[in-house]
């Protein structure tokens, strides 16, 4: 006798597997071994992520190998820390996730959220961390000796890059004006205008400084020496166009309003200016990635690496 519920039953569970062969087939597709290198996989759903991780970051798209050339590298990278006991653990990584999320005014699970938004899951950018913090420890730790640069290499390279550029030492007193967390707008521009006031009559360190401390809920901090060469150019700029004797302009912070008293500021040693430290700075880069290239080359070589 023909049973019409057991064939609407039998037509219901048909269509059901028919509707979940498309979602079976995507799911073995992002499984799929591409790449298997030195023992460890790189699936399509590794690539894919990570071409969605570079277009986010880079606004191109890269090409297929393009990508799987970096994640080879990547597990390259991985492997011979380990080979040398440098691994990190889970939550060092989650700390500098955290810290590029702060970077960008966000938390780690805004972050996340974000990257979720964009089809990418955050254990994509946490591979990439990985490789980016350990692989730097490798190469110094390796190749230290040749990584030392010595004043000959500095004068070497500046003799194609003349710097003119004059370096200083300033002698600071911080100053600052206590501002209670949590209080209003009107307050704090009162303290504002307290600095200011100081800032006008403050005629050199000696007296200034005696007079500040006898203000009510103001703060003079110990005396720090900062050089030209360590602080960022637009900080310099401030600085230099602060006399001796005078006050930096008023900077509200998290604990009040700040001032910098410039007691002193004498000319650096010639090899501590900041043409000079950048100079430093250009050629410990250009051995670090030509190190960094050779030795990838080299583990490279190395490597068991097979397409499937």
């Amino acid at each position: 006798m023909f049973d019409r519920s057991t064939t609407c039953r039998a037509l219901m569970a048909a269509a059901m597997m028919v509707l979940a062969l498309p979602m079976l087939a995507t799911a073995v597709h992002a499984q799929q071994v591409i790449v298997i290198v030195n023992g460890e996989p790189i699936t399509a759903l590794d690539i894919e992520q990570r071409s969605k991780l570079t277009q986010l970051s880079t606004h191109k798209t890269p090409s297929r190998q393009e990508v799987i050339d970096e994640l080879i590298i990547e597990k390259l990278k991985v492997r011979e820390a380990k080979k040398f006991g440098l691994e990190l653990s889970s939550s060092e990584v989650d700390s500098a996730y955290g810290t590029m999320a702060s970077r960008m005014h966000l938390t780690a699970d805004q972050l996340t959220a974000q990257l979720a938004k964009s089809g990418l899951n955050a254990s994509t950018l946490k591979a990439r961390i990985r490789a980016d913090m350990v692989w730097p420890q490798i190469v110094r730790g390796r190749y230290q000796q040749s990584l030392q640069i010595g004043e000959k290499d500095i004068l070497k390279e500046m003799e194609s890059k003349p710097d003119d550029t004059v370096g200083y030492d300033y002698t600071l007193r911080p100053i600052l004006f206590l501002v209670p967390t949590g209080s209003p707008d009107a307050f704090i521009d009162g303290r504002k205008r307290e600095a200011e006031a100081l800032r006008g009559r403050f005629q050199g360190c000696e007296e200034g400084i005696a007079f500040a401390r006898a203000l009510k809920d103001v703060a003079v901090r110990d005396q720090v020496v900062r050089s030209s060469a360590d602080i960022p150019e637009e900080l310099r700029k401030v600085l230099d166009a602060v006399e001796v004797g005078k006050l930096t302009a008023p900077e509200v912070t998290k604990v009040g309003v700040e001032m910098f008293a410039m007691c002193a500021k004498k000319e650096s040693a010639a090899d501590n200016t900041p043409g000079t430290r950048k100079v430093k700075e250009t050629i410990q880069q250009r051995r670090y990635e030509e190190r960094s290239k050779l030795y990838l080359l080299e583990i490279r070589r190395g490597a068991m690496i097979e397409y499937k």
